[in-house]
């Protein structure tokens, strides 16, 4: 199988590196500067056994790799946001031997929200669903850094919308040679909806810096208590304590020299300053579920609206004091 990384930021650069590492064929795609150091110094992923650069083919759409690879199998790991261009830019890509890329191969959508698989079904016959739990950071342009040990991370994969097959486990054991736990699952969206209450915390993070005082901690617990109640009208979702029960002390966060851990995706996002923000697919989902079920989301909302301020705006991540937005929210309250 050659592994087709389509988005080779931190998630998808250090599934790459380390599916590289272990011997398998591997292509990056990225844009813009990333793009650029990629193709002249490689791709540098920094872990707690080590610093590596890994000279991987990198593209920056699909035209410059021609006629796909039959065995090929696309991991799509841009944010939401930028899924529905990926997924227009490759899906009709033809493959050798006949058939286009929607037609014949295996895509995965290895991100947050829940949202991507429904594109990707749209377009794709053969859709993953991926549960990315893989702490890891955009160091600099052709550098990224993942702090877990001694696993990078656990990668729960299953077909969308449900089920597993031969693919998926050989998938599977591709990263799990490559230090990446991969269980093959039949209900990989309850996983997904599981992180996705989890990931609601990103808002408050990007707005107000680390989670480490009571207030913001509170607010947290505003936001998922409004998710648990949207997911109570007919959704499954795998609960904390299960989550931590199967990474258990399988996985261990190390410091790593040089490379200091950021802050989460939607942080990373604002410190970038790219531009956009997962918000709509995070707090906002949950915002649509309240919508169709009835249910008051005020608090998601308001971090929706305020993540996507700050993104637009490219103001400075943590910006905001915690008591402020608590104040915004109870005033939308």
């Amino acid at each position: 199988m050659r592994y087709i990384i389509i988005g080779a930021g931190a998630i998808g650069g250090s599934v790459g590196g380390r599916l590289a590492e272990a011997g398998h064929e591997v292509v990056l795609v990225a844009r813009g500067t990333h793009r650029e150091v990629l193709r002249e110094r490689g791709l540098t992923l920094t872990t707690p056994d080590g610093t590596r650069t890994h000279r991987l083919p990198v593209v920056e759409n699909p035209a410059e790799l021609g006629e796909l690879h039959p065995d090929d199998v696309l991991v799509l790991a841009v944010k939401t946001q930028d899924a529905e261009a990926a997924l227009d830019a490759w899906s009709a890509r033809p493959v050798a031997g006949g058939g286009t890329a929607a037609e014949t191969l295996p895509l995965i959508c290895a991100q947050n929200g829940v949202e991507s698989e429904r594109m990707a079904l749209r377009r794709f016959r053969r859709v993953y669903g991926m549960c990315v739990w893989l702490p890891s950071t955009y160091v600099e342009p052709g550098a990224v850094s993942a702090a877990g040990a001694p696993y990078t991370g656990m990668l729960h994969l299953g077909r969308y919308p449900a089920g597993t097959d031969d693919t998926a486990r050989r998938i599977a054991a591709d990263l799990e040679s490559g230090r990446l736990l991969a269980p093959v699952v039949a209900d990989v969206m309850r996983w997904k909806y599981g992180k996705l209450l989890g990931n609601l915390a990103n808002a408050v993070e990007a707005l107000t810096g680390p989670l480490t005082g009571e207030e913001a901690l509170d607010l947290v617990r505003r936001a998922r208590a409004e998710g648990e109640a949207v997911l109570a009208a007919g959704i499954e979702a795998v609960g904390e304590q299960e989550q931590k029960d199967t990474r258990a002390d399988r996985i261990r966060l190390e410091p790593l020299d040089g490379s200091p851990r950021g802050g989460g995706s939607s942080w990373q996002s604002l410190s970038r300053g790219t531009g956009t923000i997962e918000a709509d697919y995070l707090n906002g989902e949950i915002a649509l579920l309240g919508r169709l079920h009835g249910v008051p989301t005020p608090v998601n909302e308001t971090l929706q609206r305020l993540a996507n301020e700050f993104a637009r705006e490219r103001r400075e991540a943590g910006a905001m004091g915690v008591g402020e937005l608590v104040a915004l929210v109870d005033k939308a309250s």
